[in-house]
């Protein structure tokens, strides 16, 4: 993928179109590791070039007179980067000091468990160096006489010396007796005989609660002016600061007393968090050969207008980086990966506002229906669009651009432009999330039965020049989905190249009779009119008169069926109500002739199998000129079968006050009797197909009994 940060400078209108990746580029891709959420621990890591300063900020404070401690403040808002400043500093002062201990504040509970806890660590960390065992054992006792009971630090539980409970209080007792001062005095001498210093790291002081706060400073104010010991406390200076007031007391008033020194890291400039921001994108998405189609024209203004305002930090940019490459893994390339980009940043720092996307899809996909008034449309749909801007808070400007930028059918809410259902081919073709299915699958993770049929299709018109591997994939899919993955190749139509016209309209119109019917509704059209309206939308592309009729004259030889024959000739034609005017009137006239004459010269045999058949014979007989022969109907009891199978119909129709569909079965009576000449011959021929029924045809006998009992239905049944 090109890189970002040159996309933005350039803004070239390209769109790159990436398929789903493969197993192999899965595999590889499982054994690349994500930087987590964590602090920078080595100089390699330091993007924002800070190691300089954090060196000497090593130096600087073990160049301070520690002899008396020291407290050393590093000051920075929440994701500012002081842990990693430490971290940086820390390979020197791990190098000139006795021991560098982390002092985790989060892990104890008030302020007698605080005290026990840091002096039973401190001791702890002494023991380690055998030298060492006397101090660690006077700050050990020291440490006890805050509590009468133990609480272990994380490392050197010093119960294991064994004694009774009971010995333990009376030890803890004679202690106390002996005055907190004398133990604090033996404490100080000990560690004014160490030749270098110990240095405590108390890190996260910002994320306590104000009581606990609080209680780690008292905790530090009285162990400050312990010798030779060096604090470095991290926190945020406006947090600390309010925490720390009470009773008319500026909390800055007690920080001053505390701070021997302090730190204020600056803030990250915007550019740089910007190029941090487009690099960690890039990391991500570079062991993805496909992450999805990638619109060079929508991604600068969806960078600059969604994503980018809503990262502050660097503990932002790793928190970001790590999502998106979840969301890009989790969706196999499949959505445009502008689109994940933008979701994502919404997702991780607005997690509000990705809640209520879940609960506003039609309000964000619906298209405006040009059929409607804005008054008519369901109040729903703009009140989903204020309440997700309502719950961005002071970010209502970056989700009103998410809106324009992401779900142009939602802007018109938001006083933007009106976008039509005529859209909803685009956006699913270019997978964006401003379709409802995509949409879904970015939320869901499951493919909507219109996202697979679109996903099918595409693979379809990509083998659509290959009249073989066209056809065989077509076959290849469940019969119950054919007929949607053709409809859904006329998401395509203004993409089509000439070459792919022949081969396409012949494999749809030879597939014409195998697409059974999959749906139930009054209002969805049979299959052959579908895979009709699709070859004449693919033939249509050519344009040129002369351009289609040759078409026409290559592809008429290739298709099987008269059915499909007369389905082709009859869209570029002029019949009337069904032609499209597509070529010539004279070449038409000629088609038409030619295929009645296929008709006359086709078998009984041939004839039975033709999916319509009734409206087959029907216009080669009806619409016959008076140059050609009769057409002859064979008197034989198969084709005669065949077509009573095929003048078969029924009327769907909904009774009122209910959602049932109602199957009403008919017969084309009239064209049967058309097509026989008298209904006497009709009867005649009828008598010779129920001769060879079967059980199967019961109900069809059955319904043609009625018609000769003199049964029609009422015109509006």
């Amino acid at each position: 993928m090109k890189r970002l940060r040159d996309i933005l400078t350039t803004g070239k209108n390209k769109t790159r179109k990436n398929s789903a990746p493969s197993n192999a580029e899965d595999q590889r891709d499982i054994g690349k590791k994500t930087r987590a959420d964590n602090p920078i621990s080595i100089l390699s890591d330091d993007t924002l070039g800070r190691a300089p300063a954090a060196l000497a900020f090593g130096e600087e404070i073990l160049g301070l007179d520690w002899g008396e401690g020291i407290v050393v403040g590093v000051l920075g808002a929440w994701g500012s980067g002081k842990t990693s400043f430490i971290n940086l500093a820390r390979g020197n002062l791990e190098n000139t000091s006795i021991a560098v201990i982390d002092f985790n504040p989060w892990m104890f509970s008030g302020a007698e468990q605080l005290l026990q806890s840091f002096f039973g660590e401190l001791a702890a960390q002494l023991r380690v160096r055998r030298s060492l065992g006397d101090v660690a054992e006077t700050i050990e006792n020291y440490g006890d006489a805050f509590s009468a009971f133990t609480w272990l630090p994380v490392i050197g539980p010093w119960v294991a010396r064994g004694g009774a409970a009971t010995k333990l209080f009376k030890t803890i007792a004679e202690r106390r007796k002996s005055g907190i001062g004398t133990m604090r005095a033996k404490v100080e001498k000990a560690l004014a005989s160490l030749q270098k210093p110990v240095i405590v790291i108390l890190d996260d002081v910002d994320r306590l609660s104000t009581q606990e706060i609080r209680e780690v400073f008292k905790l530090i104010r009285l162990v400050a002016r312990f010798p030779n010991v060096i604090y470095i406390v991290a926190f945020d200076r406006t947090r600390v600061e309010e925490a720390l007031t009470q009773e008319g007391v500026p909390g800055k008033d007690y920080l001053e007393k505390i701070l021997q020194l302090a730190i204020d890291l600056p803030a990250v400039p915007a550019a740089l968090i910007r190029s941090q921001v487009l690099s960690a994108i890039e990391e991500s998405l570079s062991d993805f050969e496909n992450p999805g189609p990638f619109d060079t024209s929508r991604w600068p203004d969806v960078f600059e207008e969604v994503i980018r305002p809503l990262i502050r930090n660097m503990r932002d940019v790793r928190r970001y980086a790590a999502s998106i490459r979840m969301a890009v893994r989790r969706l196999r390339g499949q959505i445009s990966i502008v689109d994940v980009l933008a979701l994502e940043a919404i997702r991780t720092f607005l997690p509000a506002v990705y809640l209520q996307i879940l609960n506003s899809v039609d309000g964000l996909t619906t298209a405006s229906n040009t059929g409607l008034s804005r008054q008519a449309e369901p109040p729903y749909l703009k009140e989903s669009i204020e309440h997700l801007i309502e719950v961005s808070g002071n970010q209502a400007e970056v989700i009103r651009r998410m809106i324009l930028r992401l779900f142009p059918a939602a802007a018109r809410h938001i006083g933007g432009s009106h976008f039509g259902a005529d859209w909803y081919a685009h956006w699913l073709r270019d997978r964006r999330v401003a379709h409802q299915e995509v949409l879904r699958l970015y939320l869901e993770s499951v493919a909507g039965t219109g996202f697979k049929a679109f996903t099918d299709a595409e693979s379809a018109f990509a083998l659509m020049h290959d009249k073989k591997a066209f056809d065989s994939f077509l076959r290849s899919l469940d019969s119950d989905r054919l007929e949607t993955v053709i409809s859904s190749l006329e998401i395509f139509e203004d993409k089509i190249p000439p070459e792919k016209v022949v081969p396409g309209v012949t494999v749809l119109l030879n597939l014409m009779s195998d697409v059974p019917s999959t749906t139930q509704s009054l209002w969805i059209p049979r299959p052959g009119f579908i895979v009709g309206r699709v070859a004449y939308r693919l033939l249509r592309t050519l344009n040129a008169a002369d351009a289609i009729e040759s078409a026409t004259r290559e592809i008429l030889p290739e298709v099987r069926t008269l059915s499909s024959k007369l389905a082709l000739i009859t869209f570029v034609g002029y019949r009337e109500n069904a032609g499209h005017k597509l070529i010539s009137e004279i070449s038409a006239s000629q088609f038409e002739k030619n295929w009645r004459a296929e008709v006359r010269a086709a078998s009984a045999e041939e004839l039975a199998k033709e999916i319509d058949l009734l409206q087959v014979l029907g216009v080669a007989k009806r619409e016959a000129s008076s140059e050609e022969s009769t057409l002859e109907i064979p008197d034989v009891p198969e084709l005669t079968l065949a077509l009573l199978k095929n003048a078969q119909t029924e009327v769907k129709s909904f009774a009122f006050g209910s959602r049932a569909l109602h199957h009403s079965p008919r017969l084309h009576w009239g064209s049967l009797t058309d097509l026989f000449g008298s209904e006497q011959e009709l009867n005649r021929r009828i008598e010779q197909a129920r001769n060879i029924s079967s059980k199967e045809d019961s109900e069809l006998f059955a319904l043609v009994d009625r018609y000769l009992g003199g049964w029609r239905p009422d015109v509006d049944d």
